[in-house]
């Protein structure tokens, strides 16, 4: 490497990562730390981006929300996808809830659309309704969510 982690402070390190995109305060601690930066060091730095309104978890939660959502993905990937990125269930209920009392949020229409882009007519073979079942369930979408999609993805089509 062509500069030395001691060089850099904490905080320099976590704004040059917070320039490319959002982090969770989980996602930034382990990368500083992965940096040889020192847990007291990382704790003080971390409390002060979240002060200055540098670093947000509810920011992070709500760009990272959008981007499953364009891509497709169902409540159950996109819930594993932000616990594993250090959020609380009850932050990602939270999230999950406003977002849905906000009308910007349908898991079922969602479903449908997802299956109809992927796939260009029903299934015409049980082996092919399968087939959509499983990539459905690979995105993170429950059984009464795939379902509905296998039953209304194509019906609005003229």
């Amino acid at each position: 490497m062509s500069r030395d982690a001691d060089r850099a402070s904490p905080r320099e390190d976590a704004i040059r990562l917070l320039a490319r995109r959002d982090y969770s305060r989980s996602e930034l601690e382990g990368r500083l730390a992965n940096k040889g930066h020192a847990a007291e060091a990382i704790t003080e730095c971390l409390a002060a981006l979240a002060e200055q309104g540098l670093q947000s978890d509810a920011r992070f939660a709500e760009a990272f929300l959008r981007s499953r959502l364009a891509r497709g993905q169902g409540p159950l990937k996109v819930r594993a996808d932000l616990g594993q990125r250090g959020l609380s269930r009850e932050a990602i209920d939270t999230l999950l809830r406003e977002a849905e009392a906000a009308g910007e949020l349908d898991w079922f229409t969602l479903a449908a659309e997802t299956l109809a882009r992927r796939f260009a007519a029903p299934a015409a073979t049980p082996k092919e309704r399968a087939r959509q079942e499983r990539f459905l369930a690979g995105r993170g979408f429950s059984f009464d969510q795939v379902r509905h999609a296998l039953e209304t993805a194509w019906s609005d089509e003229e």
